[in-house]
């Protein structure tokens, strides 16, 4: 499998190199996880075998809002010649996009499941007190903007976890802003967080969900938006907006309550991403008056 490589279009986690494990993708549309060490990449790798036969889980939320399960293959290693890893055998979420650009948001107050020990968990509260996950229910990790030329911008990692509240409201408006401009002018915002089809549409689905199911508390997961750049600037329209959720090494039964952690922060994103639609400058004429 030669033509394994690591995503240009990753903003969050590991890089996959020679000397570190990360994911990778093979073109064709399949995604490759790395089985993480420990329990985590169990519960994982547990959470997709449920979770894609689950029957209580309606089909509609299970295609649009979660990446296809296709298994798992041990796939040879640089940092391990010799030593083949378990990797988890997932859609490509950005495949098909001519210039995707990418944000990773991850959602909840609280990002530890109840079971966490202790060192963890005074490593996250750490982690969430310092970010704005306690303060807004959420936190921006990572976001790349490539625009139809390919010019691209990104932040970096330091860059994201300083940010504060005015600084989230910064990025996800850098987020939908042209790159040429090198400001932020919010000119793709109409199209890919409003409208039918949008980020915000989508959201609410997923919201709508939330508001009901019981079945999964979802700890330290994250929403991942994409769009295709090219798409919208040659049609105006939604532009193949995708959002998903990924990273389930966290997640825990339901046992009949509402994932409270999960919904206020999505909830709290909606209301942050709404705030910034109306700012968009109107670029169709109002018509005679």
């Amino acid at each position: 499998m030669s033509d394994l490589r690591p995503p240009e279009n990753q903003v969050g986690g590991h890089r996959a190199s020679a000397n570190k494990l990360g994911p990778l993708i093979d073109g064709s549309g399949l995604f490759y996880k790395p089985l993480q060490a420990g329990d985590r990449g169990e519960h994982e790798l547990a959470f997709y075998e449920a979770f894609s036969t689950h029957s209580a889980v309606p089909a509609r939320i299970r295609d649009t809002f979660f990446p296809r399960f296709h298994g798992t293959r041990l796939l040879p290693t640089e940092s391990r010649p010799g030593e083949p890893h378990p990797h988890l055998v997932l859609d490509d979420l950005l495949a098909g996009l001519e210039a995707p650009c990418v944000a990773d948001i991850k959602i909840g107050a609280i990002t530890w499941p109840p079971s966490s020990p202790e060192p963890y968990v005074a490593k996250c509260v750490a982690m969430d007190r310092g970010t704005t996950s306690v303060l807004l229910g959420f936190r921006v990790t990572g976001v790349r903007v490539v625009d139809p030329e390919g010019a691209v911008w990104r932040t970096e990692r330091p860059e994201v976890k300083a940010l504060d509240t005015a600084g989230v409201r910064r990025v996800l408006r850098r987020y939908v802003s042209s790159v040429a401009d090198e400001g932020m002018d919010c000119a793709l915002a109409a199209a890919v967080y409003g409208g039918k089809g949008g980020v915000l549409s989508q959201l609410r689905e997923l919201k709508a969900w939330f508001e009901e199911q019981t079945l999964f508390h979802f700890y330290s997961a994250s929403i991942l938006l994409g769009y295709d750049a090219s798409a919208v600037a040659a049609s105006g329209g939604a532009g193949g907006v995708r959002v998903k959720l990924v990273d389930f090494a966290h997640v825990a039964e339901g046992d009949g309550v509402i994932d409270h952690n999960f919904l206020g922060g999505l909830c709290s994103l909606i209301k942050f991403i709404s705030d910034i639609v109306p700012e968009t400058p109107q670029t169709q004429p109002l018509g005679p008056s």
